[in-house]
């Protein structure tokens, strides 16, 4: 059980007490008060709850004994049920930080100190469902699980969303295509030239970013072509567009760009596309482009619909002006434009930018920058060249989909990894996934799963192994291991950076699955709590969903003894592992279930 402070006795204490003893009590009693107020004081700065919440003190945890087991943990407020902790504005004024809001300081990554984390679990909403199963979430999601309604009267026009009795539906409409994402996306490819109006042009666009995106409709769209966006949208006034995203089970994520790279390496995506998206490319210098330009791969597209591409008022017009300029120095050229719509074309070497007049902005980046460093990176407003392979070969060189899933991606050479090497690893992680489903195969159904994290990616052999499941997965790599995830990209898959000492940038209940290979045992080695990463899992898996746990035997004995605090003892399976050649010795794989619970459980 957690410790609890020692609670004061009442009663009077034996019979012909001595004036000693009630005078050292009054002293005591005076000591204790004066600790109170000390507390009272400090603790509205440092204590792990805000004051203006209410929220009651939680302790942090404490090692639990090898013979106990911890047997409850607090359940947070209601009115946290879809707290994001390090995306928490609310917490941004308790702590006083002097964010620049034009520059978007206040939609990014600003953790709690150690001491401010909550350590309760996070409640679902009242009359929380179990989600609807993809492919229909795609349409409609339960209204009781993200009973926010704002967006469906405010872009009514738009056909973003529509409430449907106990149900929100989704007719797949935004801002600049209000007859459905799938006739816009047609027209796109349309405009490209593509074969047979197809915007997946053969295979040779996978990999989408889509900043802005509203409930991420137009990702939606894109699935059925074999096209996966990561679709990114802020926190901001529409804070609810990416938890709907999720829950309709489309790859999306919270971000923004601000003063920060996003957390991809360069040359991660063919496309990327701005429908009014509302962002000022022209500020400080294009440096918002630019860093677009930075993830851009060779000869990739930028999309941009909004009134600066055609509307003929002299603001627009000014704006129009200003961006043609600064995209011809940054050498894009116009590819195609029609309409609402305008797509510039990134070059694929650096002969444009070899002939630029000398002097001309933005400046080529320095040659020691890391073009692929993006874990709390400053953005930079200067041109990201290519490598000389890059240059040589004209391009990525990289196989259509979905021949790039599993073949050796060019750029294993810049981390010291043999082809031989990654194709074992693709073997070994084909068979750990089926040894994984055949131990759920009693509990699970063919549509159990949709969104699935990879906490602890490597070179994504776990995705690529659920490639023929009707599931996308976010692969995360951690910030120590950065550079592996161009090649999660290059194979055609979504990924981010993170450090697990720190909570991830999404809603809660947000995944169906999450699989953590060895990364208890990483955290640790870093000084942080075993505790604090199971308190994350379990505010970002919704109920009923899973965990698989791939550990030393002394890291998964303890994490049992902690399932029934976080109400992951619906079910469990605990095996040793067969041997192979990531075997780091005396592993064990833990599988969880989730329970379903509310507040009053």
């Amino acid at each position: 059980m957690m410790t609890k402070p020692p609670q004061s006795r009442g009663g009077g204490g034996g019979g012909g007490g001595a004036l000693g003893r009630r005078g050292f009590a009054a002293l005591l009693a005076a000591a204790v008060i004066a600790l109170a107020l000390l507390c009272l004081f400090y603790g509205a700065a440092f204590a792990p709850t805000l004051r203006s919440r209410r929220l009651p003190l939680q302790r942090r945890f404490e090692a639990v004994p090898a013979d106990l087991a911890l047997s409850s943990l607090p359940v947070c407020d209601a009115r946290y049920s879809e707290l994001i902790p390090c995306l928490d504005r609310g917490l941004h004024n308790q702590l006083r930080l002097r964010l620049n809001l034009s520059l978007m300081e206040h939609y990014e990554r600003h953790c709690p100190p150690a001491p401010r984390r909550l350590n309760c679990l996070i409640p679902p909403p009242a009359g929380y469902r179990v989600p609807i199963r993809w492919p229909r979430s795609r349409d409609e999601v339960w209204k009781a699980n993200i009973p926010h309604t704002h967006l469906a009267s405010e872009k009514s026009d738009q056909r973003w969303m529509v409430v449907n009795g106990d149900k929100i539906n989704f007719p797949g409409g935004g801002t600049h295509f209000h007859t459905g994402a799938d006739k816009y996306i047609v027209h796109l490819a349309q405009m490209l030239n593509f074969p047979n109006g197809k915007l997946n042009n053969g295979g040779n666009i996978r990999n989408v970013l889509d900043v802005g995106c509203g409930v991420a409709s137009f990702g939606a769209y894109l699935l059925p072509l074999d096209i996966i966006a990561m679709s990114l949208a802020p926190n901001d006034v529409h804070e609810n567009q990416i938890q709907f995203a999720l829950e309709r089970g489309i790859p999306s994520t919270l971000g923004v760009l601000g003063t920060r790279r996003l957390p991809y390496p360069s040359r991660s995506f063919e496309l990327a596309h701005c429908s009014r998206c509302r962002i000022d490319w022209l500020q400080r210098d294009g440096i918002l482009l630019l860093e677009v330009d930075r993830v851009l791969r060779p000869g990739g597209y930028f999309v941009y619909s909004s009134p600066e591409a055609y509307a003929m008022d002299p603001i627009n017009r000014n704006i129009w002006r200003k961006m043609s300029d600064l995209a011809q120095r940054m050498c894009w050229q116009i590819a195609s434009k029609e309409d609402q719509t305008v797509i510039w074309v990134k070059p694929l070497t650096n002969e444009c930018y070899m002939k630029r007049e000398p002097g001309t902005l933005p400046h080529m980046c320095d040659r020691d920058d890391d073009p692929d460093a993006a874990w709390n990176v400053p953005m930079k407003a200067c041109v990201t060249p290519y490598s000389e392979r890059v240059h040589k070969v004209k391009g990525s060189n990289l196989l259509p989909w979905p021949q790039r899933l599993t073949a050796p991606p060019p750029r294993l050479e810049e981390l010291g990894i043999s082809s031989n090497n990654f194709s074992d690893d693709n073997e070994i992680w084909h068979s750990r996934v089926i040894q994984y489903w055949k131990l759920m195969k009693s509990e699970i159904q063919k549509d159990s799963f949709r969104n699935v994290m990879d906490m602890n990616a490597n070179l994504g052999g776990f995705a690529a192994s659920l490639r023929k499941k009707d599931v996308w997965v976010m692969n995360v790599v951690p910030s120590t291991e950065s550079g592996k995830l161009k090649i999660i990209y290059d194979r055609g898959l979504l990924g981010t950076i993170h450090n697990w000492c720190e909570s991830f940038s999404t809603y809660p209940r947000t995944y169906d699955l999450l699989h953590a290979w060895l990364l208890f045992s990483e955290i640790e080695k870093q000084g942080c709590s075993v505790e604090d990463l199971l308190i994350e899992m379990d505010r970002i898996m919704r109920p009923q969903g899973y965990a698989i746990i791939r550990d030393k035997a002394a890291v998964i004995n303890h994490i049992k003894k902690l399932l029934p605090a976080v109400r992951w003892d619906d079910w469990s399976s605990d095996v040793k592992p067969k041997k192979d050649a990531l075997w780091s010795g005396d592993e064990r794989v833990l599988i969880v279930r989730k329970k379903l619970w509310n507040q009053t459980l």
